[in-house]
């Protein structure tokens, strides 16, 4: 009987439930080998996701496109509905916990986006940061390629 209840909803082959599926190996199998960053750093799944595929798939709904997965809009958080969403691997990329997020006047960004949209390559920016620059003249002091380019 136990055998038949997982099939139930008729989605055990679906990327869904593989993605459910591994999202709880993750946070409850010490021998998965993704556990030491999830469930042992104290990630859980929440009561009602790790009794029921169903319950996850009906609060988050089918996944957008085969480039999404799951993500967690808290990296510490745990996952539960409110903290996750479907995201592509560029939005996951921005969303971990190495990711240095700055405060701007245009709201909470990335250096990444930062960069961008200042026209600096990510890189320089990320080095002048960590020379103790203020964001401020990270993001407007020309790099000196640009000046080299200029004196010419």
């Amino acid at each position: 009987m136990i055998g038949n209840r997982s099939r139930t909803h008729g989605l055990t082959e679906s990327a869904e439930y593989n993605i459910w599926h591994g999202m709880r190996g993750r946070c409850s199998q010490p021998d998965n080998k993704s556990y030491a960053r999830y469930g042992g750093r104290g990630i859980r799944v929440c009561d009602r996701w790790q009794q029921s595929f169903e319950a996850f798939l009906a609060d988050v709904g089918p996944r957008p496109s085969p480039a999404h997965s799951i993500d967690r809009i808290d990296s510490n958080g745990h996952y539960e509905p409110g903290n996750v969403r479907w995201a592509t691997p560029l939005v996951q990329g921005q969303n971990t916990r190495r990711v240095r997020h700055l405060s701007t006047d245009r709201g909470d960004s990335t250096i990444p986006q930062v960069a961008q949209a200042n026209g600096l390559n990510r890189t320089i920016v990320y080095k002048r940061l960590r020379r103790g620059w203020d964001l401020h003249r990270a993001l407007t002091e020309p790099s000196r390629s640009s000046r080299s380019l200029k004196n010419t």
